[in-house]
């Protein structure tokens, strides 16, 4: 029993090492676009020589389609916001997880300053279609605000399996002292602004508002707004 054990436990571990290496895919037709939009794959991205036309940003009536390829940011430079407010939007995997091997996050960017550079810095809040979420930034360099892995809450929908819809309305809020992240209209992470706006994270919350997600991602954005909180 105990080898038994042993043996399941490396092959559980193998089979997570596999899933966190699995490569981004190159998106056939892919660029951005939709008129005024742009965006930036990660840094270890470009570092294995993807480019920002190996994912895709199209437009489909009122919603956004994204389709990674590499894990990109996608924004508007003219999407700038100030002081207190709010950024939603509903994010919909039409076939979750139809271009991975595990879910995938993807999410609400806030507070983007320097974008496009070496230098940009961003708060983003994002959902996995598994019932989990993640509060990450850059500032350039990765930072992480909910711990090393991502955590379950009840408020994240779950999809019902592989191939099968799964959407997730995500908002972001700045309001006085406090950053919060609301995932189908509960609050599952809140911060104060002293944790967030210091060196190596967040120049400021004002900034460029935007969208984002994992690379081998399939997603229809609706609803993309701002209001003042």
């Amino acid at each position: 029993m105990r080898v038994f054990c042993i043996v399941a436990g490396m092959i559980v571990a193998a089979a997570f090492v596999r899933a966190q290496d699995e490569t981004s895919r190159k998106v056939e037709g892919g660029g951005v676009s939709v008129p005024g939009w742009t965006g930036k794959i990660d840094a270890n991205e470009e570092k294995s020589g993807k480019t920002l036309n190996d994912a895709k940003l199209t437009k489909e009536g009122n919603d956004l389609h994204m389709v990674t390829g590499p894990a990109v940011t996608y924004w508007n430079p003219a999407n700038q916001v100030k002081g207190d407010y709010i950024v939603k939007a509903t994010f919909t995997e039409p076939k979750y997880m139809n271009l991975n091997s595990h879910p995938h996050p993807y999410g609400i960017v806030i507070a983007g300053n320097d974008m496009g550079t070496g230098d940009q810095s961003f708060l983003y809040c994002a959902a996995y279609g598994n019932g989990s979420f993640i509060v990450r930034g850059f500032g350039p360099a990765p930072f992480q605000m909910n711990g090393r892995r991502s955590e379950e809450n009840a408020a994240v929908h779950k999809a019902a399996g592989p191939g099968e819809p799964v959407t997730q309305e995500i908002a972001m809020s700045v309001k006085g002292d406090k950053v919060d992240c609301s995932i189908n209209g509960t609050v599952v992470a809140s911060y104060n602004k002293s944790a967030l706006v210091m060196a190596g994270k967040l120049k400021s919350t004002d900034g460029i508002y935007g969208i984002r997600a994992a690379h081998n991602t399939d997603l229809v954005v609706s609803g993309l707004s701002v209001t003042k909180n």
